[in-house]
């Protein structure tokens, strides 16, 4: 027997493309609800490093998965994705429409393809052979069984390469080759892309702002907060060099050009894993996405 799947909006983009702005101005004028797609949104206290929206810029606009889980602790895709269809599933309930909004492929795919993720215990004799590897050795090997997973991942973060390579070596597939039930939504992908150079300019000044209000005093405060070095480095990008230079590994000057290098590396890397997708309208303008959506919504689509 068909039914009516409920829709859902998926709006994706690499970092310092302006997807908060648009998807504002989008469920403003479709009576829509945020859901946040971010791996470090996710987390209380890490605000200003991460780019979280403020009150103020939410407009009114409720959001979900923001300030869900302890810097402390792991917080797995697994855990997100029963969150995340928990948020939407609420927004459709009130009769609102859902917009999946972020950066982080894995998480998006997780959702949006329903993929079965697998509950692989830890096998710590595995991970113990894997911990001998360097970092660049460990990414190396996932990119030869997961290259589409490699790009979507950090690559300076050991704890997740090695849980990577863990459930490629226990399921013998590709994470991203997993899997899946049938879709539980009918989606539209709105792409928001700028070039290399109009990126790299948007991570500079949004750099500089964050440093002006205060981005390293959020790490110190974490710190203090009993979230170790470790830890914050594993985060990446702002987090990683900010601890190295509060343990005086790197100078300020070094701190600053690594940010900004590694967060022009990982916008690229976002566009490596999105540009697979063919089903991502990439748009120039919100003109464009508010006729594709228009279109969208007033279109039935049965399953």
């Amino acid at each position: 027997m068909k039914k009516t799947l409920p829709k859902l909006i998926v709006i994706i983009g690499p970092t310092a493309t302006g997807k908060t702005a648009i998807s504002i101005a989008l469920a403003k004028k479709f009576n829509g609800s945020v859901v946040c797609a971010d791996s470090r949104q996710v987390y209380k206290g890490m605000d200003i490093g991460t780019n979280k929206i403020t009150k103020k810029e939410m407009r009114g606009i409720p959001h979900y998965l923001l300030n869900v889980a302890n810097p402390k602790r792991k917080f797995s895709v697994g855990q997100y994705k029963v969150l995340a269809e928990k948020a939407i599933n609420k927004i459709i309930k009130q009769k609102k429409i859902p917009f999946l909004v972020g950066g982080t492929g894995f998480y998006i795919q997780t959702v949006t393809d329903n993929l079965i993720l697998p509950k692989i215990k830890p096998d710590w004799s595995l991970r113990a052979n894997l911990e001998k590897l360097t970092t660049k050795q460990l990414f190396n090997k996932l990119k030869e069984v997961d290259q589409r997973r490699a790009t979507d991942i950090d690559p300076n973060n050991r704890r997740r390469l090695i849980r990577a390579m863990e459930i490629v070596k226990k399921t013998r597939k590709p994470i991203t080759a997993l899997s899946s039930k049938k879709p539980d939504f009918d989606l539209i992908f709105i792409g928001i892309k700028k070039s290399n150079e109009e990126i790299g300019l948007a991570i500079q000044k949004r750099l500089k702002k964050r440093l002006k209000i205060g981005m390293i005093a959020e790490v110190k405060k974490l710190r203090k907060q009993a979230v170790s070095w470790k830890r914050l480095e594993e985060f990446g990008l702002e987090y990683r060099f900010i601890a190295q230079y509060l343990q005086k590994k790197i100078d300020y000057k070094e701190m600053i050009e690594k940010i900004q290098k590694e967060s022009e590396q990982y916008g690229k890397r976002q566009m490596t894993w999105f540009k697979r997708d063919k089903r991502i309208n990439w748009i120039k303008n919100q003109k464009e996405a508010q006729k594709l959506i228009k279109e969208f919504l007033f279109s039935k689509s049965l399953f």
